[in-house]
């Protein structure tokens, strides 16, 4: 039997355990719509699609996900609650590492259901672990949704505020942004000179670029409002660096989020979330207190992740990659319900990479 072949056997089972646990198929597109769908999946997927051009249907991509695509699906079409399962080919380019494979196969399943989140949580970690059961692999968790809430109870402005948020997913630059607001780099002289001028947009210079004279003016005007802006202060950039660098098990990682809540009470119901999963997942009979949380975990994943968030990893083994990698994805869904939305969660499962551990390749 070719590798190929072994692979669709292997994503056929793992699919079929989907099935047995309530999930009803999904089939998705290979081509996906690119000017919808591209900008949901963040910077790293961006550079990494394959884009093609129709004259008919436009600017189309290879699908390099299903999470998106079976939430488009679903919100133009699904009951709710319902679970989803599927399998198939996606598509990245790997020009930084020619090593990484850029076609490789998911099997998903997928959650939408309104009435525990918690309890959706535990439940496709739970089975993600049981299909994975007979390897030997590490679990790492965290959670997007503390680091956002944290971020929206800093005390500084708005445009801030949104641009800590937008970068979350690019930690050097989120850490640069945090150091300026927090008034540890010094504004560059070239922008102090643009600044001082009254009416930087009259001084003569000859008008170029892709923005109009209209968005630079407002681009402007945010500069100005960011470099009169009172600076975050240290205390409460120490208590967003101890929440990034919590690193416990779930049940200690738990006592330490609810110490920096004292403090930062603007993360107390993502910490309150974390604890009804940490519930959730023991009643689902996940050892809990074998499992990692890591405050800054998550932070290179799929940009539509907005809560929990875990992967499988083999031990022992940093050249492979993640046999599994999951989360919560409730924003996604208003984002592609157009006014609607429901809670969602879901994960996907490498077949290859469960192959190669399992021969010890």
């Amino acid at each position: 039997m070719s590798d190929k072949a072994l692979i669709r056997a292997r994503a056929a089972e793992l699919r079929a355990f989907f099935e047995k646990a309530g999930a009803v198929v999904a089939e998705t597109s290979l081509l996906q719509p690119a000017e919808t769908l591209l900008d949901l999946y963040g910077e790293d997927i961006r550079a990494r699609a394959y884009v093609t051009s129709d004259s008919l249907l436009g600017e189309q991509m290879l699908r390099p996900d299903f999470t998106v695509p079976v939430v488009q699906m679903h919100m133009e079409h699904g009951a709710e609650p319902a679970r989803y399962t599927y399998s198939g080919e996606v598509f990245r380019r790997q020009e930084e590492d020619t090593r990484r494979a850029n076609e490789y196969t998911q099997v998903g399943y997928e959650i939408f259901d309104r009435d525990n989140p918690a309890a959706a949580d535990a439940e496709v970690f739970a089975l993600i672990q049981e299909a994975l059961s007979p390897l030997d692999v590490r679990v790492s968790t965290g959670d997007i949704g503390l680091l956002k809430a944290a971020v929206q109870g800093l005390e500084t402005t708005e445009r801030r505020k949104a641009a800590l948020a937008r970068h979350i997913w690019r930690p050097r630059r989120f850490r640069s942004l945090l150091d300026r607001f927090a008034g540890r780099v010094e504004v560059p002289p070239s922008r102090e000179a643009l600044l001082a001028q009254d009416e930087p947009m009259q001084s003569g210079v000859p008008f170029i670029g892709l923005r109009t004279p209209a968005e630079v003016s407002d681009r402007i005007e945010a500069l100005r409002e960011d470099v009169g802006a009172m600076p975050i202060s240290a205390g409460q950039v120490e208590l967003l660096d101890a929440l990034l660098d919590v690193r416990e098990t779930l049940p200690f990682a738990l006592e330490q989020l609810r110490d920096i809540a004292v403090d930062l009470p603007a993360i107390s119901p993502a910490v309150q979330s974390l604890r009804d999963r940490i519930e959730a997942l023991d009643k689902r009979g996940v050892n809990v207190d074998a499992i990692e949380f890591e405050g800054s975990y998550g932070r290179t994943n799929m940009e539509y992740y907005d809560g929990f968030v875990f992967g499988f990893y083999a031990e022992g083994r940093a050249d492979l990659p993640p046999l599994a990698t999951g989360g919560r994805y409730d924003a996604l869904t208003r984002v592609l319900g157009q006014g609607n939305e429901i809670p969602a969660v879901g994960a996907v499962i490498r077949p290859e990479v469960v192959l190669q551990l399992e021969a010890g390749a």
